[in-house]
């Protein structure tokens, strides 16, 4: 006859057992680095690979540079930025260009116009120098992939965007607006496509993704009631320019006169 008092018993414990057990694998392990092993790769093993990676890239790389140094027009002068205290030369063609090229596109999907464009003098790397003017030269210019955007600001807007440009002191690319700076370095007659700004007049002023984002402190962008993304990148702007002239004009009219 079977103990059953003693097969129950048995039972419990096995059950207890398999429990314990169950909480033992679940418990979180730690694990510690007892060995850090390094091997040494002669560089006698990497140049052997040279000449296979050279001829596997060299008709890239041919491709790119063709189409990099082909001429595309021809520039009188060397345009830099430093041609001048509150605008430079290659400042005025980057704001002009970016203000013509950026309209086409605005013009086409919003039916509107662009009245002002604004960028940062630090966003221009390097100068078109005189001579013939080749993609290079606006890879070189604007080597970031800044993309043009449209901010819709309101006049209040405006007036402080003039404001940070005199207290900056800095030749910041611009077109679409001029004004003066008085002798206690205040602005006056402030001009938007030739007209006075109006406080409460909606302004579409083109300027670069990162701007429109507040940077370099023009925080008066984030201000804005609309963005508008023309997916058009600035070094793109600069190509497609280019390609439409024959000589880069030498802009040095007066948007900002002080007195």
């Amino acid at each position: 006859m079977v103990n059953l008092k003693k097969y129950n018993q048995v039972s419990k414990l096995f059950v207890i057992f398999l429990t314990l057990f169950s909480f033992g694998s679940c418990s979180t392990r730690s694990y510690d680095v007892t060995k850090i092993e390094g091997k040494r790769i002669p560089i006698t093993e990497i140049q052997a690979q040279i000449p296979e990676i050279e001829n596997y890239i060299k008709p890239y790389r041919e491709r790119i540079n063709k189409d990099l140094d082909s001429v595309l027009a021809y520039c009188p002068e060397t345009l830099d930025k430093s041609s001048g205290k509150w605008q430079t030369t290659i400042g005025n063609l980057m704001a002009d260009v970016s203000l013509k090229r950026g309209n086409l596109v605005f013009q086409s999907r919003e039916k509107k116009n662009i009245d002002i464009c604004l960028f940062n003098s630090g966003g221009i790397r390097s100068i078109l120098p005189k001579g013939n003017v080749t993609a290079r030269n606006a890879f070189e210019i604007m080597p970031f992939e800044n993309s043009m955007v449209v901010i819709a600001l309101k006049g209040e807007q405006i007036f402080e965007l003039v404001d940070f440009f005199v207290a900056d002191r800095k030749a910041h690319p611009l077109a679409g607006i001029t004004f003066l700076i008085d002798k206690k370095n205040q602005p006056k007659n402030i001009l938007v496509q030739g007209k006075p700004v109006e406080k409460e007049t909606i302004y579409y002023v083109g300027t670069n993704d990162y701007l429109s984002d507040g940077g370099d402190n023009m925080t008066f962008f984030k201000k804005g009631i609309q963005k508008y993304d023309l997916d058009y990148k600035l070094r793109n702007i600069l190509i497609d320019y280019f390609k439409e002239v024959d000589t880069i004009p030498v802009l040095r009219d007066n948007r900002i006169v002080t007195e």
